[in-house]
């Protein structure tokens, strides 16, 4: 049972370690925005360019890094009642002897699969459990929606007080709002497919 409280202390440090990367990721992307405002008033818009999309990597892996976070904090408390109520099995102690290493790496596709197979010994001891949706197929993933990137100038040039001629794709507005909503409606589309693929 010691074993099993110092393992359950570091999943709990873990679940902190990836809240401060969101952390981290916001204040990034803080920064980002202001190169990209700063880029805008000096014209260059190439420069805004790739610091807008800088800054929308960077919220994405905020959230990713926070869900994940959840997710592991969710297995902490599954395994402490496992340990209370004596039903660590064998197979789950297997899981946990590889799991320090895969914490301490923080790469968010180990820490998923980890968290997969504990799931998994969880199901088998019937102790209720809610999965998580997969965040993985999203976390590996280093492009950028253009459609975020343009509403981000947008949104800095707006603060700069000036005004920003992209050219948006027909029927889109310019406001910040449409494009926002366009946005998680894409993202959504984009999550079900992935979702379905997966399925069939």
């Amino acid at each position: 049972i010691e074993k099993e409280t110092d393992h359950l202390f570091n999943l709990k440090f873990a679940a902190k370690e990836l809240q401060r990367n969101s952390k981290k990721c916001d204040k990034e992307e803080k920064a980002e925005k202001g190169k990209v405002k700063q880029a805008i008033q000096k014209g260059n818009m190439e420069a805004a360019r790739i610091h807008a999309e800088n800054a929308i990597r960077q919220k994405h892996q905020s959230v990713n890094f926070l869900r994940m976070s959840a997710r592991v904090d969710a297995v902490a408390s599954r395994v402490q009642t496992a340990v209370t109520m004596n039903q660590v099995s064998k197979s789950m102690s297997g899981v946990v002897k590889s799991m320090d290493a895969t914490l301490k790496s923080m790469n968010l596709e180990k820490i998923s699969a980890l968290m997969d197979k504990f799931e998994n010994q969880f199901e088998t001891l019937d102790v209720q459990t809610a999965q998580m949706e997969d965040t993985m197929s999203n976390t590996t993933t280093l492009t950028t929606p253009q459609s975020e990137v343009d509403s981000l100038l947008h949104e800095m040039a707006d603060e700069a007080g000036l005004d920003l001629n992209l050219e948006l794709p027909p029927g889109q507005t310019s406001s910040l709002a449409s494009s926002v909503a366009s946005t998680e409606q894409d993202e959504l589309s984009q999550r079900l497919s992935r979702l379905r693929d997966q399925v069939s």
